[in-house]
């Protein structure tokens, strides 16, 4: 009797330790779903048409439209409406950076020399131009995977679908608006923004 009665307390406190290991829940228990801090545009250092290097930290404070160009392509007429607002804003806070990229049907096959003198002659071309860059596939540039990968804009993912593509970073550097490239910057979207 005596070993019953020892038997039957150990079976009663393991179910009761048991029962109380299901139900209690841990108190240092946290959700494992961490958000990741968005990196922002300040970031990078890259080299301009004229083999200078461009650090984005140096537009701190300012929005900024980056876009892919190509100097062959449908949409290149785009560089008109870029120089004008780029010269009606710069002065108010505004910086367009443009990125030439060869990613769509070759419609910037040529050289940073070919491509300044291009811009220069044909569209007054004032803003920012930096070197020639890949804006997808296996070689993107470090900027444009900030800009199309959530993981580090904390926006939005995206993909450049086309030459003259703008995204709009806000004045802390981080990205804002993902602007498709047909859609020009003086479509009140656009404009709209640059505004506020």
């Amino acid at each position: 009797m005596k070993n019953f009665a020892i038997l039957a307390c150990g079976l009663f406190m393991l179910f009761s330790c048991q029962n109380q290991a299901q139900t209690a829940k841990p108190a240092t228990a946290k959700s494992k779903t961490k958000t990741m801090a968005a990196e922002n545009i300040y970031q990078f250092k890259v080299q301009d048409l004229y083999g200078n290097e461009f650090d984005f930290a140096s537009l701190k404070g300012k929005k900024v439209i980056v876009v892919n160009t190509a100097s062959k392509c449908g949409l290149t007429p785009q560089y008109k409406d870029l120089e004008a607002l780029y010269e009606q804003y710069k002065d108010k806070g505004l910086v367009i950076v443009g990125f030439p990229a060869n990613n769509f049907a070759e419609q910037e096959p040529g050289t940073k020399e070919d491509i300044a003198a291009f811009c220069q002659k044909n569209y007054g071309v004032s803003f920012p131009m930096m070197d020639k860059v890949s804006v997808k596939g296996a070689d993107m540039s470090p900027v444009y995977k900030f800009l199309t990968e959530k993981s580090k804009n904390g926006l939005e993912d995206s993909e450049v679908q086309w030459n003259f593509q703008k995204y709009l970073i806000n004045e802390k550097g981080q990205l804002e608006k993902v602007i498709s490239p047909k859609t020009l910057v003086t479509d009140p979207e656009v404009m709209d923004w640059v505004k506020a």
